[in-house]
């Protein structure tokens, strides 16, 4: 089962986090899963874009984002080359670094 491993953010991970996760799973689910509150509120079908990361390791391991999420991360802040919607993003074999972005976009949390 690859790792993800997810760098401090002062707000979702204060503490940072490291996880197991089945093969095939959407990386957005498994942070939901284990306790990181990532926005999502296209209810994860690429039709925003807050639930963007950056991939900072392994990211050559998943794959490259179609035109849908491309165009989608045009609309997330703080866009680099390592930015993926984590809806679209699903574990292979190789553990992921991930990094949380500091704001969103998103002008009406899920919860």
């Amino acid at each position: 089962m690859p790792i993800v491993k997810v760098l401090p953010h002062p707000d979702l991970c204060p503490e940072g986090a490291s996880f197991d996760v089945k093969k095939g799973k959407s990386l957005v689910d498994a942070l939901l899963a284990n306790g990181i509150e990532i926005e999502h509120a296209c209810e994860k079908v690429c039709a925003c874009a807050t639930c963007h990361v950056h991939i900072r390791q392994g990211k050559n391991s998943v794959k490259e984002a179609d035109d849908e999420e491309e165009d989608e991360l045009d609309n997330a802040w703080g866009l680099d080359p390592d930015s993926r919607l984590a809806c679209c993003v699903k574990l292979g074999e190789v553990d992921l670094v991930v990094e949380l972005p500091k704001h969103t976009r998103n002008l009406a949390r899920e919860h």
